[in-house]
């Protein structure tokens, strides 16, 4: 039957935190009328069979992909398999807190077309993030408010933690690569309205981190996709060479 809502979660190797994670969604939303779809990237370590365990207890199931992998795309696959008005989309590693989840349909409730749980508004924060790891995310975020303008409303773009309502992304051609979805879904969606919700992002307790360079260099590729596809790669190459015609008349008369 059609749930209010679905929450879409890709995993690749995730099964230690495949129960503690669907009990405190099912806590934390005993009020909704909600399904919790898995996109799992043919884990190695039982990850689907955890989640098949659970069914029988909570509103769950999980679509394997075989031949495919990649946090983006497995979200844009899970939206085909579900059909309810309102999407949420949390990682499976407990770094998202659950129970920020109906926090963000609220702000639904309240008219929001997509809410989004960010680190970089009052309230919210990164624990145990060392420098490094700040400069890196900070720096990824300038990046999207430099080139692709239309994100610059939004303080945090590359959290991983949102919900929107379906007709967002209904007659969006989504093409995202590497990790970033909420990125594509600001850029190739329709929507009037967002939220911000604060959330503090916390450390991995189990399982092994999938940032590595080749997410950095995805993601690079991703903004110049986006930019070409928005027309923004064509704004500023004029915008450089109408700089760079500036440069050579002061030089000139110089």
């Amino acid at each position: 039957m059609s749930k209010t809502l679905s929450i879409i979660i890709p995993t690749y190797n995730e099964k230690d935190n495949i129960v503690p994670l669907v009990k405190r969604l099912g806590k934390a939303l005993s009020n909704y009328d909600y399904e919790i779809l898995f996109v799992d990237d043919n884990s190695s370590d039982g990850t689907a069979e955890a989640v098949e365990a659970l069914s029988s207890k909570y509103p769950v199931r999980v679509f394997v992909r075989k031949r495919k992998r990649g946090l983006a795309s497995a979200i844009v696959d899970g939206l085909g398999h579900v059909t309810s008005p309102v999407i949420g989309v949390i990682d499976a590693d407990l770094q998202h807190p659950p129970e920020v989840m109906p926090d963000l349909l609220r702000e639904i409730e309240r008219g929001a077309d997509i809410a989004i749980a960010s680190r970089y508004v009052e309230g919210g924060g990164c624990r145990g993030w060392g420098l490094t790891r700040r400069i890196i995310s900070k720096g990824a975020i300038s990046l999207s408010h430099l080139f692709l303008p239309s994100t610059r409303q939004i303080r945090d773009p590359m959290s991983g933690f949102f919900a929107f309502k379906h007709q967002v992304v209904a007659h969006a051609r989504l093409k995202p690569t590497g990790y970033k979805i909420l990125l594509e879904v600001l850029m190739e969606g329709q929507f009037q309205h967002s939220a911000e919700v604060p959330f503090t992002f916390e450390t991995r307790g189990r399982g092994e981190s999938k940032l590595n360079a080749r997410q950095q260099i995805d993601y690079l590729k991703h903004i110049f996709s986006l930019m070409r596809r928005k027309g923004e790669l064509l704004r500023f190459v004029k915008f450089c060479l109408v700089g760079f015609s500036g440069v050579l008349v002061n030089m000139g008369l110089l």
